[in-house]
């Protein structure tokens, strides 16, 4: 059994409703009340965290309810995996947290946010492991580089995306996550690239979808998003830059014609001093 021994509102609230949502038999109590029987795990805030010496207990933040009921439920079930991240890379990866054998978790966030849900979902757990599938290239080696201080596996994906029936469809990128968790990969800390052309040419093209101007970024820009040294939003960004820096005063973009004439305005004056 599950008790939440709180005062605290906001705590009491967001823990409870989180039970809820999953199901779990919990009760609750006022932490100077006698403990139930049978009590398995106790989830109170700071202020009782030693109140209860003989039982096994979760601390939990207001801010992060799930990750108290997620570390309540492990203890209940007697798992004593560690736990692992699976990702499943693309423009919006895939996440799956196991605790041992059991999704605990799951999400599917933009590329962007990928790296900050992975580290807060490792920050609480002892001895964490992410294994990332190594399909996507580009989005794989983003976040290989971008983690740090985590053990990090490429896994090879092959195989990892199920078959999904009628009702199922969109889930395919957590299901490959939770599968990627599943299999041993090899240890990486960083892992370096080079972006083919159609790589390249396919990012070139993204951000001409994105961009109000319909201008996509050039190759060198193209390349900085490529190795994750750039967003897509911010080449946009230094794109329009260079593109101010260099037009002409009725707002024209300079192009070969004004060089030419440049060119030879430059000749004439020359001619001229001499």
């Amino acid at each position: 059994m599950i008790v939440v021994a709180t005062s605290d509102f906001e705590l009491y609230h967001g823990v409870v409703n989180e039970l809820r949502d999953r199901g779990s038999q919990f009760t609750t109590i006022e932490p100077d009340q006698t403990l139930p029987e049978p009590t398995d795990v106790v989830i109170t805030g700071a202020d009782h965290a030693d109140s209860f010496d003989e039982i096994p207990t979760i601390v939990a933040d207001p801010d992060e309810p799930r990750l108290a009921v997620d570390q309540a439920l492990t203890t209940v079930r007697g798992d004593t995996g560690r736990t692992i991240i699976g990702v499943d890379p693309g423009r919006k990866p895939g996440i799956a947290v196991l605790a041992g054998e059991t999704v605990v978790a799951a999400f599917q966030v933009p590329l962007s946010d990928a790296v900050a849900v992975i580290q807060r979902e490792v920050s609480e757990a002892a001895d964490p492991l992410v294994r990332i599938g190594d399909g996507s290239r580009l989005q794989s080696t983003a976040l290989v580089n971008d983690l740090e201080d985590v053990r990090v596996e490429l896994v090879d994906e092959t195989g990892t995306t199920p078959y999904l029936g009628t009702g199922a469809r969109g889930m395919e990128d957590v299901l490959a996550a939770v599968n990627i968790a599943r299999l041993e990969g090899e240890v990486v800390e960083a892992r370096e690239i080079e972006p083919t052309a159609g790589e390249l040419q396919v990012i070139k093209d993204r951000s001409r979808e994105r961009s109000e101007t319909n201008r996509a970024i050039d190759e060198s820009l193209a390349r900085q998003v490529a190795l994750g040294e750039l967003t897509i939003e911010r080449a946009l960004a230094e794109h329009r830059t260079r593109g101010a820096n260099h037009r002409n005063d009725d707002g024209r973009e300079r192009g070969p014609d004004d060089r030419e004439e440049d060119n030879a305005s430059s000749n004439r004056s020359s001619s001229e001093d001499a």
